[in-house]
C-alpha cells in the first residue's frame, strides 16, 4: 500500500500526518488507513480497515469515540513497560463496545525488552484468556522473528527489510518451549468447544484448520485474547501479524446485528439491522475533520446496505437530505475515490451541509438511529484571550470548526467572570487546539488559568432599612424600604417575598425593590461575587406621592441589602469538584496525600489489577495546576477527571486572601449608585 516505511521520529508515517502530530511525535486524532492482504498465495485478498487511535493518555478519549466504528481492537503494549494505565482504559472502552480484543507486544528490539514479563503483566491484569500465539526468536537488538504457535513454524525477518517472513523450521533451542506454548494454546482453544475438546483428548492436539477455526470462534466470543509480537521500527513481525488478523479477526457481518433505535438519543423502539448488502443502506458518522481547504470531511461506517457514489440519503438526526458526492476511502490524509462501499466498510465524504459526528444517514423508508459514543466531560479548563481585535472577530468561527472535529472539547463564556473558557482532556490537549487555531485559521490566543467562580452567602438573619432621598431643582427622589434577609439551603438560589401591608409601598414600586436587591446581590458584598442561597423579605417602607420613582426604590432596595449584609455574617463559597484519579497502584499513597494537601476529602479508592482509582472532593481553586503536578508525580502514567459537585464554605484564612485580592482589583470601580 506504500512504497516506503514511515517512521514517527521522522514525521513520515501515513496515519500521523497532522502538523501537531509530526511536531509532538504522538498520535492526537484517529486516522484511517486500509490494506489488502492474503494469508497465503492460494487465498483471496482481504481488505483490512485500520483506525489508528491515540495511545497518549491526554488524547485517549479519541480512541473511545472511534471504537464505535471498529469490529475488533488490537491493543499495543510496550515490551519494556508492559501494561500501563492507558492499556486498561482502552480495554474498558473495548468492553463498553463489546469488541473482541487482541494484543501486540511492540518494541521487541529495545534494550530491556522482555517477552515473558510483558506477557505476564497482560495476563495478570486481563485474565487467563490472554494467550500467546507467537514466541520471540532472539531478544532485544537480536530480535529477528517469531515462532508461529499455530502453524509451528519459524518466521524469520530481515531487519529493516520488506516485512515478508522467511518460513523455516523452529530452532532446536526453542523446540521444547514452542511445544509447551503450543499445547497451552491448543488447550485454551479446545476449552470452549466440546467437539474440539474430544478431538484434543483423542489426538493430544488439533489440526491447524481446526485450531484456526477454534481460535477464531474463541476470539469472536471474547473468551480468548491472542498475543502477537513485533518490532514496528524494523519491520519485524508484520507479515505474521497480518496473517493473524486475516485468519481470526471477524468480518463485520460476523459481529452480529447493528443495534439502534427508532428515535434519536436512544429513545423509541429498539431496532436491529443485519450488517449485509441486501439491507437498506444506513451510515453512522463517527468522526469529523475540519480542513481549511477541503472543508468538513466526515468519516462514516456503512452499517448496512450498499452506498453508491452520489447517493442522496436522509439524515435521521436532523430530518434533512444530504447528497454524498465523491465518496472516498482514506489512506492517512490521502483520499481515493470509490464507486461504492459495502456493508461494514469505512469511508469518508466532504462538504456535507448539516451532518456532524454522531448522526445517522440512510434510506428514508427505513429509519434507524445509531447511538453516539459517550465522551467524558473535560478535566481541565483555561481562560482564553484574543491577542488582537482581528483575532477576537475570527475566534467564534474558528473554534466552532474545531469543536466539530473534537468531541472532548468544550467552549463557553462564564456569565460571572465574563471570561471565554476552553476546556479539554488535559493541558496538552488545550495547547494543541490553540496551536491548530493559530496554524489553520490564523487566530492567536493567550491561555491563562480561569478565574474561580466563587459565590457569597449569609449565615444569619438580619434586618435593615434602605433610604434614598435626594432633592434637586425639580422633582426629588424618595424611597424607603425595610428588608429582612435570611439564609436558605445550599443550591436554593435567591427568593424574594413581598410582605408589605397597608400600602406602605405602592404595588408598582415593589418590583423595583426586588431589582435593586438582585442587582446588588449580583455585584457581591465581600469580593464581588454573586450572593446566593438567601431570602429577602420586604415588609415595610415609605413613599412620597411626587418624589418616589422606580429608580428611587431600586436604589433603596440595594442600600437595604448592603446594610443587612453587614450583620448577616456574610461568607465566601467555593466550588467543590468530584475528582477521580486513575493511576498505577504504586502511586496511590502519593496521590491521596497530595489531594489531602489540596484541602481534598478522600471519598474512597478502588483497586483494579495493578491500577487504583482514587475518588475525592477537592475545591476547584486547588485543582488549577493539578494536571501538571499529577504528570510529574506519576511520570505521566496517571489520568484524572473532575466535574462540579457543590458549593461549600471556604476556610476563613483562605477566604480572607481572596477578599483582599478582590478588593485590590476593584479599587476605583464606580458603585451602582454612581453608575445610576
Amino acid at each position: 500500500m506504500t512504497n516506503r516505511l514511515g517512521k514517527v521520529a521522522e514525521g513520515t508515517t501515513i496515519t500521523d500526518w497532522d502538523e501537531e502530530e509530526i511536531a509532538r511525535k504522538i498520535s492526537i486524532q484517529t486516522s484511517l488507513a486500509f490494506a489488502e492482504w492474503a494469508a497465503s498465495a492460494q487465498s483471496e485478498k482481504t481488505k483490512i480497515n485500520f483506525l489508528d487511535t491515540p495511545g497518549y493518555s491526554t488524547f485517549v478519549n479519541e480512541a473511545r469515540a472511534s471504537l464505535v466504528a471498529a469490529d475488533a481492537a488490537l491493543i499495543v503494549v510496550d515490551a519494556v513497560a508492559g501494561v500501563q494505565v492507558v492499556t486498561e482504559k482502552v480495554w474498558d472502552y473495548a468492553t463498553e463496545y463489546d469488541l473482541p480484543r487482541a494484543f501486540v507486544i511492540n518494541w521487541m528490539d529495545r534494550d530491556l525488552a522482555n517477552f515473558e514479563r510483558a506477557l505476564a503483566s497482560i495476563q495478570q491484569v486481563f485474565g487467563r484468556g490472554v494467550v500467546a500465539v507467537q514466541l520471540p526468536i532472539g531478544a532485544e537488538r537480536n530480535f529477528r522473528g517469531v515462532v508461529d504457535l499455530i502453524s509451528m513454524t519459524a518466521h524469520v525477518y530481515q531487519p529493516d527489510g520488506d516485512g515478508r517472513a522467511k518460513i523455516e523450521p523452529i530452532p532446536d533451542d526453542m523446540a521444547e518451549a514452542a511445544k509447551h506454548a503450543h499445547e497451552a494454546l491448543v488447550e485454551m482453544v479446545a476449552e470452549g468447544d466440546d467437539a474440539l475438546m474430544e478431538e484434543f483428548f483423542a489426538q493430544g492436539t488439533l489440526p491447524i484448520e481446526d485450531l484456526i477455526k477454534g481460535l477464531r470462534l474463541g476470539f469472536l466470543a471474547k473468551r480468548i485474547q491472542p498475543v502477537a509480537l513485533t518490532s514496528a521500527l524494523h519491520n519485524i513481525g508484520s507479515q505474521s501479524l497480518l496473517d493473524l488478523i486475516v485468519d481470526i479477526f471477524p468480518d463485520p457481518a460476523a459481529r452480529g446485528l447493528a443495534a439502534g433505535s427508532s428515535e434519536t438519543g436512544g429513545k423509541g423502539e429498539h431496532l436491529e439491522r443485519r450488517i449485509a448488502d441486501a439491507e437498506p443502506v444506513s451510515l453512522f458518522f463517527f468522526k469529523t475533520l475540519a480542513d481549511p481547504f477541503a472543508g468538513r470531511i466526515s468519516y462514516f461506517k456503512v452499517n448496512s446496505g450498499t452506498l453508491k457514489n452520489d447517493a442522496t440519503l436522509h439524515n435521521f438526526t436532523h430530518g434533512s437530505s444530504e447528497r454524498l458526492q465523491h465518496v472516498q476511502v482514506m489512506q492517512g490524509k490521502t483520499a481515493a475515490a470509490v464507486a461504492e462501499l459495502h456493508a461494514g466498510d469505512i469511508g469518508a465524504v466532504a462538504k456535507l451541509k448539516e451532518t456532524v459526528t454522531g448522526d445517522t444517514l440512510g434510506d428514508k423508508a427505513a429509519p434507524i438511529h445509531y447511538p453516539p459514543p459517550h465522551i467524558p466531560e473535560p478535566s481541565i479548563t483555561f481562560a482564553i484571550e484574543a491577542k488582537t481585535r482581528a483575532d477576537e472577530d475570527r475566534i467564534g468561527v474558528a473554534i466552532h470548526r474545531i469543536l466539530e472535529e473534537d468531541l472532548a472539547l468544550r467552549f463557553s463564556r462564564d456569565p460571572q467572570t465574563k471570561e471565554f473558557l476552553l476546556a479539554g482532556s488535559g493541558q496538552q490537549h488545550v495547547e494543541v487546539v490553540v496551536a491548530k487555531l493559530r496554524k489553520r485559521y490564523h487566530v492567536e490566543l493567550l491561555l491563562k488559568p480561569p478565574k474561580v467562580p466563587y459565590r457569597e452567602t449569609i449565615r444569619a438573619k438580619a434586618d435593615a432599612e434602605g433610604k434614598h432621598k435626594k432633592q434637586t431643582g425639580g422633582h426629588g427622589q424618595f424611597g424607603v424600604c425595610r428588608v429582612r434577609i435570611e439564609p436558605l439551603p445550599r443550591g436554593a438560589g435567591f427568593e424574594f417575598v413581598d410582605d408589605v401591608f397597608g400600602g406602605a409601598i405602592p404595588r408598582n414600586f415593589i418590583p423595583s425593590v426586588e431589582k435593586g436587591i438582585r442587582a446588588s446581590a449580583e455585584r457581591g458584598f465581600l469580593a464581588g461575587n454573586p450572593v446566593v442561597d438567601f431570602r429577602a423579605v420586604l415588609y415595610d417602607g415609605k413613599y412620597h406621592d411626587v418624589d418616589s420613582s422606580d429608580m428611587a426604590f431600586k436604589i433603596a432596595g440595594s442600600l437595604a441589602f448592603k446594610e443587612a449584609m453587614k450583620s448577616a455574617k456574610p461568607a465566601l463559597l467555593e466550588p467543590v469538584m468530584n475528582v477521580e484519579v486513575y493511576a498505577p497502584d504504586q502511586y496511590s499513597g502519593d496521590i491521596m496525600g497530595d489531594l489531602s494537601s489540596r484541602r481534598g476529602r478522600i471519598s474512597g479508592s478502588e483497586v483494579r489489577a495493578s491500577s487504583v482509582i482514587v475518588k475525592a472532593q477537592v475545591p476547584l481553586a486547588e485543582m488549577l495546576s493539578y494536571a501538571t503536578d499529577l504528570t510529574s508525580m506519576t511520570q505521566g502514567r496517571a489520568t484524572y477527571s473532575m466535574e462540579f459537585a457543590h458549593y461549600d464554605f471556604m476556610p476563613t484564612e483562605t477566604a480572607d486572601k481572596v477578599i483582599a485580592a478582590a478588593k485590590a482589583a476593584r479599587a476605583g470601580e464606580p458603585t451602582e449608585e454612581e453608575e445610576g
